[in-house]
């Protein structure tokens, strides 16, 4: 392998990745010390108490939909400090699933709007759906599985750590900025580094070819269908929505079959692709071990989400 596709296959995607993540952060540290995550706090307040989740679970709601890193960061060192119990950051976590999704909505809607047109607002709008099934699902679990909250405000705690001026916010988000940047660096370029190496021996090509194969006894789709399931799962997503634009604009299939098999799709690849993409930085934030935990219990309700609005939606309209 020579230099230059070094460098376009591993250097500049991880400095690509860590620029964002390094931006992402120290802004969102900014916005922590002026504790501007307060007002959206208190937005979350009502679906925090009827989860009976802690203050810092609104926090990291709110500051989610700025930056998930953040938002993990966040919950991550209320952990290690032992504010947040094993049970509490996993549901904390999982609660982050809704403004973390709608954090890449716009461009999960303008990527996929040209290649299928209408077909888009349906399929976009399930999986907003879906989002909306995990948070109360989240919410019902932390009602059944944590004790009830104490009278009294539920994120009153927000404001005792509060920067007093612009500067003092700036010089707090440098401390902590640098604190949480080298744990994340770390920790993530080394996994990253292991998972371009495992790329490039072909592991995820096998277990991609074999998701493809095993994904030919989804007997309920048309046959026209399984090209865009095994595009979606075998190349990239937008590969699934070129082969189903194509067979839209043929008249092969209808909006409704496109938008089940897109969702099919989704629900077999994402897994996989969440971890690849995903575990390195979430393996910089938390444990390897706790991280990896915690992509299991998203992803699993992710999939199980999705299953029940992709039935919903079957349901309704028909096959």
């Amino acid at each position: 392998m020579d230099l230059g596709s070094l460098w376009s296959g591993l250097g500049w995607p991880l400095v690509r990745l860590l620029a964002f993540v390094s931006l992402g952060l120290f802004v969102a540290n900014v916005i922590e010390a002026l504790n501007w995550t307060r007002a959206m706090s208190r937005l979350a307040q009502p679906l925090i108490r009827m989860g009976h989740m802690k203050d810092i679970t609104g926090a990291s709601f709110s500051m989610a939909f700025f930056s998930g890193v953040a938002a993990n960061s966040m919950l991550a060192e209320h952990y290690d400090q032992g504010n947040l119990t094993r049970k509490e950051l996993v549901l904390a976590n999982l609660f982050n699933s809704l403004p973390t999704y709608f954090l890449h909505l716009p461009t999960v809607f303008f990527i996929t709007l040209p290649f299928i047109g209408s077909a888009a607002v349906i399929y976009v709008g399930l999986t907003v759906a879906s989002a909306v099934v995990r948070t109360a699902a989240t919410i019902l679990l932390g009602r059944i599985l944590l004790p009830p909250l104490p009278e009294g405000c539920v994120i009153c705690r927000l404001e005792e750590d509060r920067a007093r001026s612009w500067k003092s916010a700036m010089r707090k988000a440098w401390r902590r900025f640098k604190k949480r940047i080298w744990k994340i660096a770390t920790i993530t370029v080394p996994i990253y580094i292991a998972v371009y190496i495992a790329k490039n021996l072909g592991l995820f090509d096998m277990l991609e070819g074999f998701m493809a194969e095993y994904v030919k006894g989804l007997s309920f789709l048309p046959p026209a269908a399984m090209s865009i399931v095994v595009f979606h799962v075998a190349a990239e997503f937008t590969a699934g929505l070129a082969a189903a634009g194509s067979l839209m604009q043929a008249g092969s299939l209808t909006v409704n079959q496109i938008v089940v098999a897109l969702l099919v799709g989704n629900i077999i690849s994402s897994p996989m692709r969440a971890f690849r993409h995903q575990f390195p930085y979430y393996a910089g934030i938390f444990k390897p071990r706790l991280a990896l935990r915690l992509m299991v219990y998203n992803q699993l309700l992710r999939v199980i989400s999705l299953i029940i609005v992709g039935a919903a939606f079957i349901l309704v309209t028909g096959p």
